[in-house]
């Protein structure tokens, strides 16, 4: 015998079905000395790529298949419509039918894509089960396939009710789509009875093979890899069916990687109960062995997994057929390109020009750039913004052809670091930043230009992490739905491996690690589940383009939402497979700065230019300015608080500031100290260079290493390897394994070319520290040029800004701290007004002919963009009845609309809420009276009540406050802490405004809405969270260090108004707070308000009060001892708060973009 190979495996990529990663296959599989191993995944081959890397890892032969379900021979009689499958409803009926493809070679994985298209086809994004219909099969089947019919399928069905007859009927159809690739499949998984996976079904199948001459094979239909994981397939069933672990159908421990002996024995079994002897059984081992041995699909060969390229052919593109038809036509539109950009007489840009275009000719990229080219051309002539960024940036072709902004010359940009002949396995990679609303347009374009056949969007699998493993777990044991979420919202998101680890390391999860044990193997369970797929996504950016044999290449499903064709591939698979992976990335800076510009032209008739520097000049003095005061809030890629504080100390003068301060702030530059260093250097520091040799290197940073290009150059100039390895040797730095050898290839060559070991040293600890973790200087410059537009908007229109930033969303603040924001700038904020408002944010002239920004109708909580446009359309209304009949909100609309005061203008204030809630409520009863019949006429609403007004109260404060928060997620009446500063004067606390005034050194007490919370990784590998408190008066940024996590981090994460103590410590012109103790501020103000001042002071560990030397007028509260802390301060009933303080922060390392 050959050597037995497993032919029907599933992965973690069968979603909440298989519990084994592909390289743990490939591992037990090369470990027991298997020949090959097949992957056939449920509804998918999006494991594929990962697979076949797997197992030319482990040196096993790779088989690629599909499971899928199919339709029925004979079409069912109706049946009632099945519910929706929800928790709580009814559960989820699988499709009863199934079978096995698998690849034979290359013809056969194109049939098999197409078929696994088709099964996916009527799915409706999800709506309807993935199954093949006997059409598609009988188009799409012949050769190149191998067909397994196993226990769930039709014929199998038959025999389990002893209908051999029907059985060996039912083939007829298998045999003719097939032929001699169709197989009968025996499996034995120890189920009683002759259902599937019981010994007696298999024994029958192998009789049925043998009376219709069909060959039988043996597999164990896998879902793990290792027996020690088969109650993950039980949790995995009950994740997957929307019900509780079946005791009565718990996985039987067989469906692992069983070694050949094994296999051997149950063959032995199978044929004794089919009544015949050992031979059969041998020949039952040797006809799986052929049938293995027929699949020789290779992945590398085959699908050119890793060396082929397909990308659109020329006349797609516009060229002449053939590579010199592209090239000559790539090389015309950057000739004409360097014209538009006045370069065609510049000598050293066009022999940069000469040197790309021979490269890209040499790798056969021309129609890749072209194509790319076309694409950014698109997108620009729908008026879309849209920008290169990423090492694509420094290439001056594609400055030529009008993807990037920027000239790669001015910025000493390297086009070895976005492609080089040294790296021919690595496509270059172009990444075009687009306005988010605008996203989908530009996917259309994208199909529009190059059709459906060449075109198609990438998967996102949607992986296990420690909130939703604990989610599934604990509802499969059966633990109350209301402690399953109270559990997984504990912890932080984390991986799912990590949960036990955090719960005996994480003090804010101290409450629930003393009652671990009560939940028995929930943890240990939840663990399991680590990066397992549960479902796939619609990657947010990714866009395949190919050429024409793409869905022969790999198989397509609907999105979630119908709309895509989407590839059952990652985006890293892709590029893998040698197809153009274009990242279209939705950037909300973007679409905020084209709702800035079109304000700007509606209201003062002015058109802005974003990208003409002279009309927005990249090194406004005003910009600037706010930039070096670190009010930076809105804008891109400058306004997270570890931005605002570099940027206080490193106070910027020009763009290339600007740059290196983007760049600097990063994993790798932090690590390496480097932020410090330039800041020194760039306050009169003396640069201090490794060697003088490096000079010309490092002149323009002050001799700190800051960019990849750097470090490229840091290499070619100690080592003489050229740009192109050097690149190469930068790539490999983020290899552990490999970094020994590249340190030992450093230093010989470096002290060949005469660099002595303090030198070879001091550079070596600098490319180690970061150079694969560092930043692209191409990258930083793309990013520079939207920032300080973001910035230049801020200084000249910033209401215009605030109505884009609020309509768009865009960075790592909650929308109140920008409304806040604008405020202490001087900008109004308009409340929602029926007559007013229009579905999105606008400016208008306010108080003092101020800009300032109406609030949008969207903002509110529900409201639906038909109701929008009904209330928009339908403007001005002369009073409730007539808004009611002509907008036809939904009744919690017009309530919520109601209590955030939009319709008080229509009776200019003579009702209340409470007066205008009651008519609302009397307009809804007669509706629902007045149309209770069929063919009713539409009734027209008399005034109610006279409009007069009703005698009930207005709201309080605290009650309109609260209803804004609820609605629009803003405090726009009143800022939500002014409620508190009665008691924030009695304890003493020092707010924002106040801050700047306090020396170094001194405890302070502050208090604010949490805004932003951080716990980023640093260069000592110890667990800092970084707070950020938003007060009113301004932002206060707060850091507890690991001393201070048992007392405060509870807290400071399940809390939404914090009060904290700690010591002030000045960096540049800004205060941080670093935190010993942290308190929930409605707790200390629930107990003012019960038991008085003292009674809160003394909940804070003091005494009596102290004045503060920045306000003589507080009292400031000492001592340290006396804390109670909420244990659950996120699961309080809801209505004992003011709002759900919680969801108004971030949780953000930075800047969205």
């Amino acid at each position: 015998m050959a050597g037995f190979a497993h032919l029907h495996v599933a992965s973690g990529y069968s979603a909440r079905y298989g519990a084994s990663h592909p390289e743990q296959l490939a591992r037990w599989a090369a470990e027991r000395d298997m020949p090959a191993l097949a992957l056939t995944d449920r509804d998918t081959v999006t494991g594929a790529v990962r697979f076949a890397a797997a197992c030319a890892a482990e040196r096993v032969r790779p088989i690629l298949g599909i499971d899928l379900a199919v339709a029925q021979t004979a079409p069912p009689p109706p049946r009632q419509r099945r519910r929706t499958p929800v928790r709580g409803g009814a559960h989820v009926v699988e499709p009863p039918l199934r079978f096995v493809l698998l690849a034979r070679d290359r013809e056969g994985w194109a049939r098999l894509c197409r078929i696994t298209s088709a099964a996916h086809a009527g799915t409706a994004g999800g709506a309807a089960p993935v199954m093949v219909p006997w059409a598609a099969l009988r188009e799409h089947a012949g050769d190149g396939l191998i067909a397994l019919l196993g226990p769930l399928s039709e014929p199998a069905r038959a025999l389990a009710a002893g209908r051999e007859d029907v059985a060996a009927r039912l083939l007829a159809p298998w045999q003719e789509v097939f032929g001699d690739g169709l197989r009968l499949e025996a499996v034995v998984h120890g189920r009683p009875g002759t259902g599937p996976g019981s010994l007696r079904l298999a024994a029958r199948t192998l009789a049925l093979a043998d009376r219709t001459r069909i060959p039988a094979v043996l597999t164990n239909a896998v879902r793990y890899a290792d027996p020690q994981q088969h109650r993950l397939a039980d949790v995995l069933d009950a994740a997957r069916l929307l019900r509780p672990i079946d005791r009565r159908r718990l996985d039987t421990g067989r469906r692992w990687l069983m070694e050949e002996a094994r296999m051997a024995q149950v063959a032995q079994k199978v044929a004794e109960c089919a009544g015949a002897g050992p031979r059969r059984a041998g020949r039952l081992l040797a006809d799986t062995a052929a049938t293995a041995d027929a699949c020789r699909l290779d992945p590398f060969a085959d699908l050119g997994l890793g060396g082929a390229r397909h990308f659109p052919e020329p006349q797609v593109v516009g060229a002449e057929p053939g590579p010199e038809g592209a090239a000559r036509l790539l090389r015309q539109r950057c000739e004409a390109g360097m014209t538009r950009r006045g370069l065609e007489r510049d000598q050293e840009a066009q022999a940069r020009l000469e040197q790309e275009l021979g490269v890209i000719s040499r790798m056969g990229y021309d129609s890749y750039f072209l194509a790319v080219g076309q694409v950014v051309a698109d997108i620009r002539d729908l008026g879309i913004r849209v920008a290169a960024r990423g090492s694509g940036a420094g290439s001056l072709v594609c400055h030529a052809l009008g993807i990037a902004t920027a000239n790669p010359l001015d910025h000493r940009l390297l086009f070895q670091r976005f492609l080089s002949e040294a790296r021919k396995d690595q496509l270059p990679d172009i990444d075009i930043d687009v306005e988010s609303a605008r996203r989908l347009d530009c996917y259309d374009a994208i199909f529009r230009r190059f059709g459906h056949e060449r075109v198609a969007v990438t998967a996102m699998p949607e992986t296990y992490r420690a909130r939703r493993a604990l989610r599934d777990t604990g509802l499969a044991l059966g633990i109350p739905p209301d402690e399953v979420d109270r559990i997984s919202k504990s912890f932080p998101h984390l991986r799912a491996c990590d949960i036990t680890s955090a719960l005996a390391e994480l003090p804010e999860l101290r409450s629930l690690a003393a009652e671990a044990g009560s939940y028995g193997r929930l943890w240990e369970l939840a663990e399991g589940l680590d990066a397992l797929v549960h479902g796939m996504a619609m990657h947010p950016c990714g866009v395949i383009i190919s050429d024409a044999t793409l869905l022969d290449r790999l198989p397509v499903q609907p999105t979630p939402q119908g709309d895509y064709p989407m590839a059952m591939a990652a985006k890293e698979e892709v590029e893998a497979l040698g197809n153009i992976k274009l990242d279209v990335l939705a950037v909300r800076m973007q679409s905020a700065m084209a709702h800035a510009v079109a304000e700007i032209e509606r209201v003062t008739g002015r058109r802005v230019d974003l990208d003409d520097p002279r009309q927005v000049p990249l090194d406004d003095v005003f910009a600037f300015k706010l930039i070096q005061e670190s009010r930076t809030i809105g804008m891109f890629q400058l306004e997270s608080p570890g931005q605002q504080d570099l940027l206080s100390r490193l106070q910027p003068r020009d763009v290339q500031d600007v740059i290196a301060d983007i760049s600097l702030f990063r994993p790798g530059p932090v690590q390496g100290g480097m932020p410090e260093r330039y800041v020194a250097a760039r306050h009169g520091g003396e640069p201090q260079y490794p060697d003088g040799r490096l000079e010309s290197v490092l002149a323009d940073t002050y001799g700190v290493t800051i960019w990849h290009e750097q470090i490229i150059e840091t290499l070619d100039v100690m080592t003489g390897c050229g740009k192109d390895q050097a690149e190469v040797e930068r790539r490999r730095l983020g290899d552990k394994e490999a970094l020994p050898g590249i340190r030992q290839w450093f230093h010989d060559a470096a002290t060949a070319r005469g660099f002595d070991a303090k030198v070879r040293d001091e550079v070596w600890a600098t490319i180690e520290a970061f150079g694969a973790y560092g930043f692209c200087r191409a990258h930083a410059v793309a990013f520079a040029v939207p920032a300080l537009q973001s910035a230049w908007l801020k200084a000249h229109y910033p209401a215009f800004l605030l109505a884009g930033l609020l309509e768009h969303d865009p960075g790592m603040w909650p929308k109140r701290v920008i409304v806040a924001d604008a405020r202490r700038h001087g900008v109004p904020v308009l409340p929602v007004d029926v007559n007013r408002s229009r579905a999105a944010h606008i400016v208008e002239r306010a108080e003092q002919g101020r800009w300032g920004v109406r609030l949008a109708l969207s903002g509110v909580r529900g409201i639906s963009e038909e109701e929008c446009a009904r209330i928009e359309a339908g403007q001005p209304y002369r009073s409730l009845s007539d808004f009611w009949q002509r907008a036809r909100p939904s009744r919690p609309v017009a309530e919520q609309l109601a209590e955030i005061g939009a319709l008080g203008g229509l009776y200019e204030g003579r009702l209340t809420r409470r007066d205008l809630l009651l008519q609302i409520a009397e307009l809804h009863r007669q509706s629902r009276s007045r149309t209770a019949g069929a063919g009713q006429l539409p009734f027209t609403a008399a005034p109610v009540g006279g409009a007069e007004p009703s005698g009930l109260p207005e709201m309080t404060s605290r009650e309109s406050l609260g209803a804004e928060l609820h609605t629009l997620g803003i405090d726009v009446s009143r800022h939500l802490m002014e409620h508190h500063h009665r008691l924030l004067r009695e304890i003493g606390a020092t707010d924002a405004a106040h801050l700047a005034d306090v020396r170094a050194g001194r405890q302070v007490l502050v208090a604010g809405v949490r805004s932003a919370t951080q716990t980023p990784p640093i260069a000592s590998g110890k667990r800092i969270i970084f707070v950020t408190l938003e007060d009113g008066s301004g932002l206060v940024d707060l850091a507890f260090f690991e001393d201070s996590h048992e007392a405060c981090a509870h807290t400071v994460f399940h809390s939404g108004l914090l009060l904290v103590r700690g010591t002030v410590q000045v960096r540049g012109t800004r205060r941080t707070i670093v935190g010993t103790m942290a308190w929930d501020l409605e707790e200390i103000a629930a107990t003012r308000r019960d038991h008085g001042p003292e009674a809160a002071l003394a909940l804070l560990g003091a005494t009596r009060p102290h004045p503060t030397p920045a306000q003589p007028q507080r009292t400031l509260a000492n001592g340290t001892t006396g804390a109670r802390l909420h244990p659950y301060a996120d699961l309080q009933p809801a209505g004992t708060r003011t709002a759900d303080l919680r969801k108004l922060g971030h949780r953000s390392p930075g800047s969205a973009g």
